[in-house]
């Protein structure tokens, strides 16, 4: 998460987004009095003792919120990018396989492995997006909701709104290349992920074929 009082925006991030990219070209418009945690390359922490102990910068609006106020929160420009939950997590799943080829090997054991078996609910990186921009009844708190799949452009539009030039953005953290996330999906697999992440799919207006992948 980064808190700019200079631009007054706050930027959400959520995880196996894509949004180091964001954090690297955003860090270059911050004050000397903005903040950012982040635990990932860097390691920075917000001067909240609450929110200190938190050992990633994923930070999400119901933690945030009483920490900052309400006419603080409500006022600053809150933005955060999405990604096709289907896509997501097959990107999750190469992650957490990552030290081995077990996913190389056999994606599909392991995607059906995490849905139908391990379950990781508690888990950062499985926990469904919505969790981190909505309230507690699922109402959205963004001012702008980015997508992965057009993140240039959605940054572009980011920065014509805080008032900030725009940069090209790179690539950081990538878990590596992969096919197409649907070559990955048995008719199964795609039931059980949209039933994981119905919430996200409703609210951000995914669907598994979606022709933006295209």
């Amino acid at each position: 998460m980064i808190i700019s009082h200079e631009h007054r925006f706050i930027f959400f991030a959520i995880p196996k987004t894509g949004t180091h990219s964001v954090r690297q070209a955003l860090r270059e418009h911050l004050g000397p009095d903005d903040l950012e945690q982040v635990g990932l390359f860097e390691n920075k922490r917000f001067p909240f003792p609450e929110l200190a102990e938190h050992t990633t910068g994923h930070i999400t609006a119901e933690q945030i919120r009483p920490v900052l106020g309400d006419d603080m929160f409500n006022s600053y420009f809150k933005f955060a990018f999405v990604r096709n939950p289907f896509d997501r997590f097959v990107s999750y799943c190469a992650f957490i396989s990552r030290n081995g080829q077990a996913f190389v090997n056999n994606p599909q054991f392991v995607m059906s492995e995490v849905l139908t078996r391990i379950k990781p609910v508690g888990h950062l990186l499985y926990r469904p997006q919505y969790e981190f921009v909505c309230d507690r009844d699922k109402v959205l708190q963004m001012d702008f909701v980015g997508r992965n799949e057009s993140m240039q452009a959605s940054y572009d539009a980011i920065c014509a709104r805080i008032g900030i030039p725009t940069t090209q953005l790179g690539k950081a953290n990538a878990s590596g290349p992969r096919r197409d996330y649907r070559d990955y999906y048995t008719p199964a697999l795609v039931d059980l992920v949209r039933a994981q992440y119905q919430d996200d799919l409703t609210l951000f207006g995914y669907e598994f074929d979606d022709e933006s992948q295209s």
